[in-house]
C-alpha cells in the first residue's frame, strides 16, 4: 500500500523504463522478450501523456478494480528502449464501472498494435492480489533471465522445495528478500488460461514464480523497481547454481543452520529451511 503523495504518471513510466533497462543489462529480456504492468487505484489522468482512446474488453472481468488504471508495456516492443521513449511502447488502461471493459488509452508515438499476450495472466494476478490485500498498488514483471530459464529443464530443479533449497543457500540477501521461496509452474503455453491459472495460485504463496522452460514473473506491492530486484535476486542464486553444476557440485553454500541463524537475527520468517 502506497501512502500519499503518490507517484505521478511520468515517475511511473520512468520507473518502468529503468526497470527494463536493467532487465536487459542482466540479460533477462533479449529481444522483445518480457513485458512489465502495473496497476494504481488513485486518480490519475492519462490523456497528458495517451491522448488516444478506445474501448476495449479485458482479458476477464475485474469488477472490483471498477476505476483503476493500468500502464503495460506493448506486444513486441523491447524493454531496454522503454527509458528511451515510454509512450511507444507503454499503453493505459483504465477499467470501466462493469468492470468488464475498459478503455485503453495509447500516444500518438504508439509502436504496437496490442498490449503484450500476457496481459491475461497480468490483469488475473493484478486483481487476485489487490482483492486480497486492498493495497492500491501493483506491479509485475515477466522476464527471461538465462540461468533461471536453464535450471527449469532439469528435472530435480522442478521440484519447488529442491529449488529453493539449493538456490537461496548462496549468499544470506537471497532468504531476506525471498523468504516464501521461488514457485515453480510446470511448462504451459504462453498466453493461455492455464498459465494465467498457475500464476494466480504460485504467486498467491512467492513473490517470484519460474515458468518451466519460459521465464519467471515477480509482483510487488511497493515499486516496479522492487519486482525487478527480486527477478535479479532469483537470477543471481541460479548463476551461482549453475556454476556448482559446472564445477563439479564442489561448493556446499550456507548450511541450513547458517540460514536459520540469518532469519533469526533479521526476524525473516521462512518455512524453507
Amino acid at each position: 500500500m502506497l501512502q500519499a503523495p503518490y507517484p505521478e504518471l511520468d515517475d511511473l513510466l520512468k520507473m518502468m523504463g529503468e526497470a527494463g533497462k536493467h532487465l536487459a543489462e542482466i540479460e533477462a529480456s533479449e529481444g522483445a522478450a518480457g513485458n512489465i504492468s502495473v496497476c494504481l487505484r488513485w486518480q490519475m489522468e492519462p490523456r497528458t501523456r495517451f491522448p488516444v482512446m478506445e474501448a476495449i474488453e479485458l482479458p476477464q472481468p475485474v469488477p472490483e478494480l471498477a476505476g483503476a488504471t493500468f500502464l503495460v508495456t506493448g506486444s513486441g516492443r523491447r524493454l531496454r528502449e522503454i527509458v528511451d521513449e515510454p509512450t511507444a511502447s507503454i499503453a493505459c488502461v483504465v477499467v470501466d464501472e462493469s468492470g468488464r471493459a475498459g478503455m485503453l488509452y495509447t500516444s500518438y508515438q504508439r509502436r504496437f498494435e496490442r498490449v503484450t499476450s500476457e496481459f491475461n495472466s497480468h490483469l488475473a494476478v493484478h486483481y487476485d492480489q489487490i482483492c486480497a490485500t486492498n493495497t492500491n498498488f501493483h506491479a509485475i514483471i515477466h522476464a527471461q533471465p538465462v540461468h533461471l530459464t536453464y535450471l527449469s529443464h532439469i528435472p530435480r530443479y522442478q521440484d519447488e522445495q529442491y529449488l529453493s533449497t539449493h538456490l537461496l543457500r548462496w549468499q544470506p540477501e537471497t532468504i531476506i528478500n525471498l523468504p516464501e521461496g521461488i514457485g515453480f509452474i510446470p511448462f504451459r503455453i504462453p498466453g493461455s488460461p492455464e498459465l494465467m491459472a498457475g500464476n494466480v495460485e504460485a504467486l498467491r504463496r512467492h513473490r517470484i514464480v519460474i515458468w518451466a522452460k519460459h521465464g519467471v514473473m515477480a509482483r510487488s506491492d511497493i515499486s516496479v523497481k522492487r519486482a525487478a530486484d527480486r527477478v535479479e535476486y532469483a537470477e543471481t542464486a541460479a548463476k551461482y547454481e549453475y556454476l556448482n553444476l559446472c564445477a563439479g557440485e564442489i561448493g556446499e553454500g550456507l548450511s541450513p543452520e547458517e540460514i536459520r541463524a540469518i532469519c533469526k537475527t533479521f526476524n525473516v520468517q521462512q518455512s524453507i529451511f
